[in-house]
């Protein structure tokens, strides 16, 4: 299913919630990014829709210093897919936009829904492994969204999330992200990392 397959008004109004001058990395280019993603996986997805919805609509509202916004999205979803996916769709949509705030995997979850939820966690990721010019780009894109924030206050804040990442065991879940994107995540991770505390 493409996402045309959704009404087109709703496709519309999907793309202008992701535009605006307070948009840098989250803006209509990543989930064009992750939609991109989704013929390598989609034969190991059991709800391919769910996924292809919760990449569209998991940014849907994005406010950087807010930390509500995943729930904000899922509820919009909710709003926006009522009566134009089946139900137990919505419900892994819920869920799956729902997860982007911890980026863990719940673990009452059945093991498709919860082989779903990994392939998608690791979509969202998969920018760690760009290129270093789309890398950059994506570091750039996010210091545009907290452009208010003074610049020594952003890099030590910056770096210590990125350490974040990089102190994890794994930071795919799935079998096809960690072969995909772990390594040269980890090499952009630290790349970036010393840049920031370089200054």
């Amino acid at each position: 299913m493409s996402p045309d397959a959704l009404p087109e008004a709703l496709l519309d109004h999907i793309r202008d919630l992701h535009s605006g001058p307070d948009r840098g990395y989250h803006g209509w280019t990543h989930p064009l990014a992750l939609l991109a993603l989704l013929p390598e996986v989609e034969d190991q997805l059991t709800d391919a829709l769910a996924v292809r919805c919760a990449i569209l609509l998991h940014d849907a509202i994005y406010e950087p210093r807010r930390a509500d916004n995943e729930t904000r999205s899922a509820e919009l979803a909710r709003e926006l897919l009522h009566g134009v996916i089946a139900q137990a769709s919505l419900d892994r949509t819920i869920a799956l936009i729902e997860a982007t705030k911890a980026h863990a995997i719940p673990a009452n979850l059945s093991p498709d829904d919860a082989a779903d939820m990994a392939i998608f966690l690791d979509m969202d990721l998969s920018i760690l492994a760009a290129s270093e010019e789309a890398f950059d780009a994506y570091e750039a894109g996010v210091r545009h969204e907290y452009r208010e924030v003074p610049d020594t206050l952003f890099r030590a804040g910056r770096a210590a999330i990125l350490e974040s990442f990089l102190d994890r065991d794994r930071l795919y879940m799935s079998p096809w992200g960690l072969e995909r994107f772990e390594s040269p995540a980890r090499l952009n991770l630290r790349r970036s990392i010393n840049a920031l505390r370089s200054g």
